[in-house]
Protein backbone atom coordinates (compact mmCIF):
# COMPACT_ATOMS: atom_id res chain seq x y z
CA UNK A 1 0.00 0.00 0.00
CA UNK A 2 1.41 3.30 -0.81
CA UNK A 3 1.88 6.08 1.84
CA UNK A 4 -0.52 8.82 2.02
CA UNK A 5 0.35 12.14 1.91
CA UNK A 6 0.66 14.09 5.01
CA UNK A 7 -0.79 17.47 3.81
CA UNK A 8 -2.70 18.27 0.51
CA UNK A 9 -3.53 21.95 -0.19
CA UNK A 10 -6.65 23.03 -2.65
CA UNK A 11 -6.49 26.47 -4.19
CA UNK A 12 -9.54 27.34 -5.77
CA UNK A 13 -12.17 30.42 -5.56
CA UNK A 14 -15.33 28.13 -6.61
CA UNK A 15 -16.73 26.49 -3.67
CA UNK A 16 -18.89 23.78 -5.30
CA UNK A 17 -15.45 22.46 -6.92
CA UNK A 18 -13.57 22.76 -3.52
CA UNK A 19 -15.91 20.87 -1.80
CA UNK A 20 -16.14 17.95 -4.74
CA UNK A 21 -12.45 17.47 -4.51
CA UNK A 22 -11.74 17.73 -1.03
CA UNK A 23 -14.52 14.67 -0.83
CA UNK A 24 -13.32 13.42 -3.28
CA UNK A 25 -9.67 13.26 -1.74
CA UNK A 26 -11.26 12.66 1.81
CA UNK A 27 -12.99 8.98 0.06
CA UNK A 28 -9.76 8.09 -1.30
CA UNK A 29 -7.89 8.76 2.00
CA UNK A 30 -4.52 9.74 -0.13
CA UNK A 31 -3.92 12.39 2.72
CA UNK A 32 -3.81 13.07 6.33
CA UNK A 33 -5.10 16.44 6.13
CA UNK A 34 -6.45 18.49 3.29
CA UNK A 35 -6.82 22.57 3.39
CA UNK A 36 -8.99 24.80 1.42
CA UNK A 37 -8.66 28.25 0.15
CA UNK A 38 -10.37 30.02 -1.70
CA UNK A 39 -8.02 33.37 -1.92
CA UNK A 40 -4.83 32.13 -3.77
CA UNK A 41 -3.04 34.84 -2.03
CA UNK A 42 -3.84 33.52 1.81
CA UNK A 43 -2.79 30.29 0.39
CA UNK A 44 0.56 31.67 0.13
CA UNK A 45 0.94 33.38 2.94
CA UNK A 46 0.08 30.80 5.15
CA UNK A 47 2.18 28.04 3.20
CA UNK A 48 5.01 29.92 2.33
CA UNK A 49 4.95 33.69 3.19
CA UNK A 50 5.65 34.06 6.99
CA UNK A 51 9.13 33.21 6.29
CA UNK A 52 9.34 34.95 2.80
CA UNK A 53 9.95 31.19 1.46
CA UNK A 54 13.65 31.46 2.61
CA UNK A 55 12.98 27.78 4.47
CA UNK A 56 10.80 25.12 4.01
CA UNK A 57 8.22 25.10 6.84
CA UNK A 58 7.59 22.08 8.57
CA UNK A 59 4.62 21.84 7.64
CA UNK A 60 4.77 22.78 3.68
CA UNK A 61 2.03 20.40 1.77
CA UNK A 62 3.02 17.61 -0.10
CA UNK A 63 0.70 18.32 -2.66
CA UNK A 64 -0.93 21.95 -4.10
CA UNK A 65 -3.71 22.07 -6.11
CA UNK A 66 -4.72 25.27 -7.50
CA UNK A 67 -7.22 26.89 -10.17
CA UNK A 68 -6.05 29.12 -12.60
CA UNK A 69 -8.93 31.58 -12.87
CA UNK A 70 -9.49 32.93 -9.69
CA UNK A 71 -10.24 36.91 -8.62
CA UNK A 72 -7.45 38.52 -7.47
CA UNK A 73 -4.43 36.79 -7.34
CA UNK A 74 -4.71 34.38 -10.09
CA UNK A 75 -3.21 30.42 -10.59
CA UNK A 76 -0.90 31.97 -12.71
CA UNK A 77 0.34 34.70 -10.35
CA UNK A 78 0.73 31.76 -7.45
CA UNK A 79 2.68 29.78 -9.80
CA UNK A 80 5.29 32.23 -10.69
CA UNK A 81 5.77 33.04 -7.08
CA UNK A 82 6.05 29.36 -6.46
CA UNK A 83 8.55 29.24 -9.31
CA UNK A 84 10.73 32.00 -7.65
CA UNK A 85 10.93 30.10 -4.08
CA UNK A 86 14.34 28.67 -3.49
CA UNK A 87 15.50 24.58 -5.02
CA UNK A 88 15.20 23.49 -1.30
CA UNK A 89 11.69 25.27 -0.75
CA UNK A 90 9.89 23.96 -3.88
CA UNK A 91 11.12 20.24 -3.70
CA UNK A 92 8.92 19.90 -0.76
CA UNK A 93 5.88 20.17 -2.57
CA UNK A 94 4.49 18.88 -5.93
CA UNK A 95 2.13 21.62 -7.82
CA UNK A 96 -1.01 20.64 -9.55
CA UNK A 97 -3.26 22.59 -11.75
CA UNK A 98 -6.91 22.79 -11.66
CA UNK A 99 -9.08 23.76 -14.73
CA UNK A 100 -11.60 23.75 -17.38
CA UNK A 101 -9.85 26.08 -19.39
CA UNK A 102 -9.47 24.57 -22.92
CA UNK A 103 -7.40 27.42 -24.10
CA UNK A 104 -3.97 26.18 -25.79
CA UNK A 105 -2.70 29.54 -24.69
CA UNK A 106 -3.38 28.36 -20.97
CA UNK A 107 -1.86 25.33 -20.82
CA UNK A 108 1.53 26.66 -22.68
CA UNK A 109 1.37 29.35 -20.09
CA UNK A 110 1.27 26.70 -17.24
CA UNK A 111 4.28 25.02 -19.00
CA UNK A 112 6.41 27.68 -18.46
Amino acid sequence: MARKLRNVVLVDDNETTSFLNNRLLSRLEVADQVHTFSKAEQAYQQIWGGSKGEVPAEDAPDLVFVDLKMPGMDGFEFLKLYSALPDSVREQTVMAVLTTSMHAADTARVAQ
